[in-house]
């Protein structure tokens, strides 16, 4: 498979790296300093676009490569407000499209066990919810877009959360989260459910990015000859 790399930091590294080894190809790479020639001329030969770029650059880059209808697989985060923009463009143009906050197939799993855990907890008024997440010092959205994706997961199967807020956001319909920045950290995310008796948790701690990484060039992989907008739910079969 042919993939235009669209985002050359840290994430683009990897992403180039795990698609080599499964046996891919790269023969575009769009960054800032050459933004220009993302273009429908250069885009000719390839079979999907892996795009972490920025949020002021992402949907220009997403629907440049789905007028050109090419598959985009997209993790950047803080452009949502177009997402169904995308997703319409995506559909007018018979291609494929698939946006998550969080590419880790361990992340996708603590997604499902966060939904599933927050569906059976909101027979149990005792138990209040928090989230916490932990990022490199270079990330500068806050929360993460995992961290909301964690928030919303339990917003829409509890009835006594409505929405999230950072954690100096007390009330008791917002699920509080705390976004703390240290180090290099690829990144840990934690659920807590507490009471008076006991405290319940779901962790996900990344060792590094390949797992992003992966889960990048897997959903690629899956949308390659498809049609419509997918999730990471459709990639994994949940």
């Amino acid at each position: 498979m042919n993939i235009a790399l669209i985002g050359y930091g840290r994430m683009g590294h990897e992403i180039e790296e795990m698609a080599k080894k499964r046996g891919h190809n790269i023969p575009l790479i769009i960054d800032i300093e050459n933004s220009s020639d993302l273009n429908p001329e250069n885009m000719k030969g390839i079979d999907a676009a892996i795009e972490f770029s920025s949020p002021e650059a992402a949907y220009r880059n997403i629907s440049v490569c789905l007028d050109c209808k090419i598959p985009v697989v997209s993790g950047t985060t803080g452009w949502l407000k177009d997402f169904d923009k995308a997703a319409e463009l995506c559909n007018k143009n018979g291609t494929s499209f698939i946006h998550s906050s969080n590419f880790s197939i361990g992340v996708n799993m603590l997604f499902r066990l966060n939904s599933e855990l927050a569906k059976h907890m909101k027979n149990y008024s005792d138990y209040t919810v928090s989230i916490e997440e932990i990022h490199h010092t270079k990330k500068l959205d806050a929360p993460s877009g995992t961290a909301i994706n964690l928030a919303e997961g339990i917003t829409k199967q509890h009835d006594g959360y409505k929405s999230w807020g950072l954690e100096n956001e007390k009330e008791d319909s917002k699920i509080p989260i705390r976004a703390i920045r240290e180090g290099t950290v690829p990144g840990t995310h934690t659920v807590t459910w507490d009471s008076d008796v006991d405290t319940l948790s779901l962790r996900h701690e990344a060792k590094n990015r390949k797992g992003f990484a992966l889960g990048a060039v897997v959903a690629a992989e899956f949308i390659r000859n498809r049609k419509g907008v997918f999730t990471m739910g459709d990639v994994l079969g949940f």
